[in-house]
């Protein structure tokens, strides 16, 4: 499901493989960024971080409660 125009208040990465997490305001509460491909989650990653440290919205794909693609604006 997307979720439009939305802020990112959190970001969390640890040195684990692929462990990325974010807050993303119109979900709430934390969500996995869907593992599977080392270069994607690196990407959806710094993207979310960029919007955050911006404060610009983004669009959110979330399925099976792991943030899957992400648009920002």
């Amino acid at each position: 499901m997307w979720y439009n125009n939305t802020t990112v208040s959190r970001t969390y990465t640890s040195n684990d493989s692929q462990n990325a997490w974010a807050i993303v305001g119109a979900v709430g509460g934390w969500k996995k960024i869907k593992t599977g491909a080392t270069d994607g989650v690196t990407n959806v990653f710094a993207i979310l971080c960029a919007a955050r440290a911006s404060g610009r919205p983004v669009d959110v794909y979330i399925v099976s409660d792991q943030i899957e693609r992400v648009v920002m604006h």
